[in-house]
């Protein structure tokens, strides 16, 4: 079995859109079952929650380091260990090639008496950030419209990543 794991990292504002997304993967797991493939998706709520040597978030950052696709979801703001997992995502894709690094922006209505400033703000520093690095964001207006791209992005990326191994 192969097996491609997918670090998914947003913030709490996003959990709608993450435990969509992981239904999704698991529909996408009985097809791929076929094809002797298995994605295995990695987010801070389900590893064990015991004491760390060193801290439960050392732990999130070792998992990002080891998997083959980073996915990250951000909406009003961008939180400080989303930003730290991001920097690891990016510092071993630097060095090795991977983890393939994803950014997808919710971009639907917003209430603004709900909108903090410094979120708001870390959202915009972030966005800039990635310009910065060359990266293209990618926005999704809803659950359906990330699915249908992270999907088309699976089925080009899943063929690669089988390739890698193999060679």
């Amino acid at each position: 079995m192969n097996t491609i794991k997918i670090f998914l990292a947003s913030s709490s504002e996003l959990v709608d859109d993450r435990k969509a997304l992981r239904e999704f993967i698991s529909v996408e797991n009985d097809r791929l079952h076929e094809e002797n493939i298995y994605i295995k998706i990695l987010q801070w709520e389900y590893f064990i929650d015991h004491m760390s040597q060193e801290s439960l978030q050392a732990e999130y950052n070792k998992a990002v380091e080891q998997c083959d696709i980073f996915l990250s979801l951000f909406f009003t703001k961008v939180g400080k260990y989303t930003t730290e997992e991001f920097d690891k995502a990016f510092g071993r894709f630097k060095e090795i090639g991977k983890p393939f690094i994803y950014t997808y922006f919710r971009d639907s209505n917003i209430t603004t008496s709900k909108i903090n400033k410094s979120d708001i703000i870390s959202k915009f520093d972030f966005e800039e950030k990635l310009a910065d690095l060359g990266h293209f964001k990618t926005n999704y207006t809803d659950i359906n419209d990330l699915k249908y791209k992270f999907k088309t992005q699976l089925d080009i990326l899943i063929p690669e990543i089988i390739k890698q191994r193999n060679v």
